[in-house]
């Protein structure tokens, strides 16, 4: 049976390539043009996986994400067009799976979609449930294609390892074991203060930039550690 998308997107031309490409690809596209509308299919109609687009005529899409999340495990990914990231990071801390900035590729969109239904076969999670998919008895954080080994202290994209300093691996890990939160650059400091005091020596910031550059596909578009300006960083919980 084909897998179904629930899109609540106000824009019908967006919507109705959207619902052509999937369902080239082999999905059954439901669309609802307003959240009053997505909230009421969502309660009738079996789906797979929620495109949510976060500004809608008719209610805040932040509002929507969390009363999906509230009654149901349902996938989502939230399609943004604001500016600001802070709301990509609220969607989430709220139970997105994962965020598209709008405009997009459609095979971008198709991509995230598997990577999301993927992922959510291999490890369902309750409503509640912030951990990493990873087994609770395993040492390794699985986001995605990255790995982080706690007891080898080593990270690996794609299976190869990362080259990191002791301090950064540190800085990686305190970001994953509370992905999802909005990390200050004064809690990070006070995670990885056990470690050597280069952390002294020079910010976060360069840190985080040097992490960047061995775990992200495009440094200039980071999706693994999301800057929010003017407070720190969010590890994102869902990854490619």
């Amino acid at each position: 049976m084909d897998e179904r998308v629930l899109l609540i997107e106000d824009d019908s031309r967006l919507a109705g390539m959207v619902a052509e490409y999937l369902g080239k690809a082999g999905f059954r596209v439901i669309h609802a043009e307003n959240g009053s509308r997505g909230l009421a299919l969502h309660g009738r109609e079996p789906v797979d996986v929620v495109v949510l687009d976060l500004m809608l005529p008719d209610s805040d899409g932040l509002d929507i994400c969390r009363e999906i999340r509230a009654r149901s495990n349902s996938p989502i990914l939230m399609l943004t067009a604001r500016g600001d990231p802070m709301d990509r990071i609220v969607g989430l801390e709220m139970g997105a799976d994962d965020y598209l900035p709008k405009p997009f590729e459609p095979r971008e969109l198709l991509a995230r979609l598997r990577a999301i239904l993927r992922r959510s076969r291999a490890a369902p999670k309750s409503a509640t449930d912030s951990a990493p998919s990873a087994a609770a008895s395993s040492d390794v954080l699985r986001y995605g294609r990255l790995e982080i080994d706690r007891g080898g202290r080593e990270v690996r994209l794609d299976g190869a390892p990362c080259p990191l300093t002791g301090y950064q691996f540190a800085l990686l890990l305190a970001l994953a074991e509370h992905a999802g939160r909005v990390m200050s650059r004064e809690t990070l400091m006070d995670a990885v203060k056990g470690e050597q005091l280069e952390a002294f020596d020079r910010s976060i910031d360069v840190h985080v930039s040097r992490i960047r550059a061995v775990i992200e596909d495009d440094v200039k578009k980071p999706r693994r550690i999301i800057t929010v300006r003017g407070i720190g960083y969010v590890f994102a919980k869902a990854q490619d």
